[in-house]
Order: structure tokens, then sequence, then C-alpha cells
């Protein structure tokens, strides 16, 4: 597996080694040692699961401390542009954002910090599972509105599908 630190400090890409042959592939997708020692020491305590359509924007999501939530996200099927803000505001790469493409092809993984806001757009129909640092709680649960303008997040689509609850989060400004 390579392990590929992105220039906003704690974002970490995972790439596995696939072994494959006339049946198909395999590769292994996580093993906690070899995670702790690329610099993902976290204990894994929920898994989560959703199936979107094409178009789908779900985020930017995220849970105030004590319970922040770490993510090792990756898509089982199909293909997305995830996209993390860094809302550590003590942080010198404070409101940036980056942009991954995640594909389950590849079986690449992203590594989100407590930290951040997460969102993404399925580029197809996908199935996409991440596990998490910490439980879902819902009154620390939050997030930013994800065509702030002061974000400028290019999400490549000209009509998305988005929640009623992701279409009312605050702007990164407005929030408490």
């Amino acid at each position: 597996m390579q392990f590929k630190p992105h220039e906003i400090k704690g974002l970490i890409e995972c790439i596995p080694t696939k072994f494959a042959d006339d049946r198909g592939h395999f590769y292994e997708s996580y093993n906690k040692n070899l995670f702790t020692a690329n610099g993902i020491p976290h204990d894994f305590v929920q898994d989560n699961y959703s199936w979107s359509k094409k178009g789908v924007i779900r985020g930017l999501h995220f849970q105030y401390e004590p319970h922040g939530q770490g993510k090792l996200v990756r898509c089982m099927t199909g293909k997305v542009m995830d996209v993390v803000v860094d809302i550590r505001k003590d942080s010198p790469t404070f409101g940036q954002h980056a942009k991954f493409i995640l594909d389950s092809a590849i079986g690449n993984m992203l590594f989100v910090p407590v930290g951040f806001a997460h969102g993404f757009v399925a580029l197809e129909e996908t199935i996409f599972v991440y596990k998490c640092t910490d439980f879902w709680n819902k009154g620390a649960e939050s997030g930013i509105l994800y065509n702030d303008p002061a974000l400028n997040i290019e999400w490549g689509i000209e009509n998305p599908i988005v929640s009623e609850k992701d279409l009312i989060l605050p702007t990164l400004s407005e929030l408490r």
C-alpha cells in the first residue's frame, strides 16, 4: 500500500497494492499496523455506508469536538470527487479545500482527520463507505454549505442533487 500525504497536513491518500489474475483481483484494504506505521494510528469505531445516484452531493459534514470524527473514506462501487475543507481554527490552511478522485476500480482511500468538513459528489452511481474514529452524535453534527461562495469549490456538476438538510447548512463564516 502507498500512503501519499497531501500538502494540507493530516490528509493522506492510501492506494492499495492489487494482486490480479484471470479470476479477478485481491487487495488488503485495511491493516491497523500498516496504517499506524504510516501516520494513521486511530481506532475506528463505526462503519457507514451510502448509496448515491450520479450527481448527488453529500456534505460538507463534520462533528464538533469533543465528538469530532476522523474518517477513512472510499468507494466500494463507482467513483466520487471527494472534497475536504480545513476547519481547524489554528491551521495555516484554515478555509482551504482539497479534492480527490476516489475510484472503486483503483481502490484508493482518503484519511480525513478530525478538523475537516467532508463531502463528495457522485460521478456515477456509487456505494461509498467509511470508517469513523468516533460515533455519530446528533448534538455535535454540523456542516458547511456545499456552494459557499467563500470556499469557491468547483463541483463540476450543473444540477446537483442535494438534500434539504444540506441546503440549509451555514457558510464557513457563519459557523459558531
